[in-house]
């Protein structure tokens, strides 16, 4: 193929923001259907690639095709030996990378599944594999995954769950001239408040991975008119845990932490994936390349294969 940088430059130029990545899919199908040791098979902005060596192992390998907004960062540039512009980092350096793999390794020690994917970077509903493990999950069979987000070379392993409740107080509406008349939903926060500022997280190590449990106030609302008592205060919480929490655990947790309120919903919420660096393909990787380990603090679609039983 091409110079790698190059590549990389040419799918940088090619506008993909989220639910507009055709183009770029046409660009990689044309691409990956050059290659004769390539099954490909195209699902809506989803192009899959797949070896039929008839190895006794699958490794899948991800990549997505979407970026966020333009901001002025199209088309892509090199400046030396770097490049500029919208989705370079994330993640179409890696989306290059995985083109050139896919197309010169006719060869692979094991059968290698090549998964391009639409709409990682908005809500979920839209999501590329979120469609195909629910259209076409024979397609996405292997024994181990790999994402390839950003991460400095380094092995980023599992990743936290996540989960956003809203908590509301009540109180009873008043003059702010006759406060002593109503309840002040607003100052009902205030506790709670304190307690999510003194939070300390759990760091539990997860098979050598050290993760780093946060619980952290993202919106605040109330408010009525500047010469009245609130009656009604929400606070919205975001709770990030670690892979050795199921969900409802996690959930469960928050509540504690949260205590009396007066309604508690969950608004989203996504399972943590295990880091799985002890599975005999990942453990190979690290071991001969000599990669660096961390624990992944975010959240990425590696819980999606770890909700389908895929390391």
């Amino acid at each position: 193929m091409k110079d790698l940088l190059q590549l990389a430059s040419q799918i940088v130029s090619i506008e993909s923001v989220s639910l507009g990545e055709t183009a770029l899919a046409d660009h990689v199908h044309e691409l990956l259907g050059s290659a004769p040791h390539l099954s490909v098979k195209r699902i809506g902005n989803n192009v899959v690639a797949r070896t039929t060596l008839g190895r006794p192992q699958r490794l899948l390998i991800a990549g997505h095709l979407d970026t966020v907004p333009v901001n002025d960062n199209l088309p892509g540039h090199i400046e030396g030996d770097r490049l500029y512009g919208l989705g370079a980092c994330d993640m179409k350096g890696t989306v290059a990378v995985m083109l050139d793999l896919a197309i010169e390794v006719t060869q692979p020690a094991v059968d290698v599944t090549w998964v391009f994917y639409e709409a990682e970077e908005i809500a979920a509903v839209h999501n590329g594999l979120r469609k195909m493990f629910d259209e076409c999950p024979e397609l996405l069979a292997c024994d181990a995954a790999i994402l390839g987000e950003p991460t400095c070379a380094a092995v980023e392993a599992g990743c936290q769950g996540t989960l956003r409740a809203r908590v509301t107080f009540t109180g009873a509406r008043a003059h702010t001239a006759r406060p002593w008349m109503g309840r002040n939903a607003i100052h009902r926060l205030g506790d709670l408040l304190s307690r999510l500022e003194a939070y300390e997280g759990r760091s539990p190590v997860i098979e050598g991975c050290t993760y780093r449990e946060a619980v952290q106030a993202v919106f605040v609302e109330g408010g009525v008119a500047g010469n009245v008592v609130p009656d009604s205060a929400t606070v919205t919480i975001n709770h990030r845990f670690a892979p050795d929490r199921s969900l409802q655990e996690a959930i469960e947790h928050l509540r504690s932490v949260v205590g009396e309120c007066d309604h508690f919903e969950v608004t989203d919420s996504s399972q943590a994936a295990p880091p799985s660096v002890e599975h005999p393909l990942i453990a190979a990787l690290i071991r001969r390349n000599d990669l660096q380990v961390n624990a992944k603090l975010g959240w990425t679609d590696v819980a999606r294969f770890a909700q389908h039983g895929i390391p």
